[in-house]
């Protein structure tokens, strides 16, 4: 065994910074000390600012990089207050786990990754069997980045075959347009102007619910019409429109014509919501069980439940996607067909797709759905028990007949044992909702932006917007309920819309600034009105957040 002598480790350090070590002239060592002790320990702690719009010069330590980002970031809303957005902003922690594992992952490189390609045809598969392909159809389609692009590449399509039929008879295929309601989402719009589509934009109206009207769809087709967007579940107020319906509209001009019209199905939010709840659709069919549906897209990233990033589209058979529009690629030592606006995409999101579909099975998507419109019926039975909101929506509303605003929570009915969906009008788990118009003769002088205002210093982000032109006199707030809306998350949320509410009432439509924010449940002053006659215990007056709402649950 060899012997070892003693060393003593501050002699030997303090004879190699004395030799002066030396390289090319420039010394090699030298005593150096932690250049900070805490991210906040560096020059940008206060001596200079964060470099913003002009890379700097030198670079800073990662973990003073990190923690100014993270604290600058942390001005933003929370995401799961953010009730403004249909976008998900939950995902189980497997589902997480297995995004952050395969980040790297590009989407494009089929001969890299055959296993997540093979994923990708699954969720293919999966989504078409969903939707109602028929035996012997071979659906066709592909992840995208959203519904955005999904939307564009459907309508290319539709364009396409429009082209090839009109030039295969000789005739003029110069003019396409497409006809859609004036609630269309932008990416619907914006297909038709970056590819030279007339976009014929029908009016709505209150009798058609917001949405597109089946009356005036007859009346605006013609040979030019290259296809029908129809919207499973407006953005406005959360209404299916009547796909079915139009699609007999259609059928029907076609036995007088030979004109055949598509219909393209954006189903960005209703494609994860109708095939599972039990209310479906409304009764009435919206997939590929109607012959003239060609194509359906929808949203991974929002009822799918994947965080942002990633959507779907199919067409219910490969003969509806013309040759013209596939690329053949020979990329990286294999070969790609392909259908896309962009080459490199996440391959992350599909793989967390899969397991939320494989995850949650039918029961499970369908049981989270049904909880997000039990919610959502709870949220607009509540506002409409105040008197003060009448809702636009009407999810919560039975399917039996449509009821006007409901005078008191005492007239509102509790949920059943046994209650589902079926029971109410069909339509995604939105509330939209406006000040009602007792309350406005009552209270001009307060506006809805104002609700909205003093919600988002409680940081509940609820927008207020008009509704579509020719309807766009009324606003409405909306908040779209997502799977994270707990029952407990949501008695607060009743809490401080009642609250806000009474304070500006209290307050006779103060300006915004000038309003402090009372916490809920604080006992206010008792308003002289009709809507502040509220239960007096022990001589102070209870404001309606205290509980109202505990009446309808």
């Amino acid at each position: 065994m060899p012997l070892s002598r003693h060393v003593d480790p501050e002699e030997l350090v303090e004879r190699l910074h004395d030799a002066h070590l030396t390289q090319g002239g420039k010394q090699i060592r030298k005593l150096m000390t932690t250049s900070h002790l805490t991210p906040y320990g560096t020059r940008y702690a206060s001596e200079i600012e964060v470099p913003k719009y002009r890379m700097p010069d030198e670079g800073a330590p990662a973990d003073t990089v990190y923690q100014l980002l993270h604290d600058e970031l942390e001005l933003d809303g929370r995401p799961n207050l953010n009730l403004a957005s249909f976008v998900s902003t939950y995902m189980e922690p497997n589902a997480t786990q297995l995004m952050a594992e395969n980040l790297s992952k590009n989407l494009a490189d089929n001969d890299e990754y055959p296993a997540m390609m093979a994923i990708h045809e699954r969720c293919i598969s999966i989504l078409g069997q969903l939707w109602g392909v028929n035996k012997g159809e071979k659906a066709v389609g592909t992840a995208t980045t959203g519904s955005s692009e999904a939307i564009h590449l459907g309508g290319l399509a539709m364009k396409r075959r429009w082209q090839e039929h009109r030039r295969a008879k000789g005739l003029d295929a110069s003019r396409p347009n497409i006809l859609m309601g004036a609630n269309a989402q932008v990416a619907l719009e914006k297909f038709a102007r970056y590819f030279d589509v007339e976009a014929r934009i029908l009016p709505v109206s209150k009798e058609s619910n917001y949405r597109l009207d089946p009356k005036l769809v007859e009346k605006n087709i013609d040979e030019n019409t290259i296809g029908v967007f129809v919207i499973l579940g407006s953005t406005y107020t959360g209404h299916y429109e009547p796909v079915e319906e139009i699609s007999k509209i259609l059928d029907q001009y076609q036995e007088r014509t030979g004109i055949d019209i598509p219909i393209h199905v954006d189903a960005a939010s209703g494609g994860f919501v109708a095939p599972f709840t039990y209310a479906g659709a409304g009764g009435p069919k919206w997939n590929f069980e109607l012959p003239r549906v060609k194509s359906i897209n929808t949203s991974g990233h929002k009822y799918g439940l994947v965080y942002a990033g990633v959507g779907w589209i199919i067409w219910r058979d490969e003969s509806y996607l013309p040759e013209y529009l596939v690329f053949e690629l020979h990329y990286l030592g294999g070969t790609e067909r392909s259908f896309g606006l962009n080459f490199s995409r996440p391959g992350a999101h599909v793989i967390v797709q899969y397991y939320n579909l494989i995850h949650l099975g039918f029961k499970g998507y369908r049981e989270i759905m049904e909880n997000c419109l039990a919610n959502a019926r709870l949220l607009s039975n509540s506002l409409e028990a105040t008197t003060w909101y009448e809702c636009v929506s009407e999810i919560h509303k039975p399917k039996s007949g449509v009821s006007g605003v409901i005078a008191g929570a005492k007239e509102v009915l509790a949920s059943s044992e046994g209650e589902t969906s079926a029971d109410y009008v069909a339509g995604l788990p939105v509330v939209s909702f406006r000040l009602s118009d007792e309350f406005q003769k009552e209270f001009p002088q307060i506006k809805q932006e104002s609700i909205s205002l003093l919600m988002r210093a409680r940081q509940w982000i609820i927008p207020n917007y008009a509704l579509p032109p020719d309807e766009n006199q009324t606003e409405i707030l909306r908040v779209v309920v997502r799977e994270s809306m707990s029952l407990d998350l949501l008695d607060r949320l009743i809490s401080d819309l009642v609250s806000v509410t009474q304070t500006l009432m209290d307050k006779e439509g103060a300006e915004v600034s000038s309003l402090k924010h009372k916490d809920a449940g604080h006992a206010g002053i008792q308003s002289e009105t009709k809507y502040s006659q509220q239960p007096i215990s022990g001589g102070v007056v209870k404001r309606l957040e205290d509980g109202i709402h505990r009446t309808v649950c």
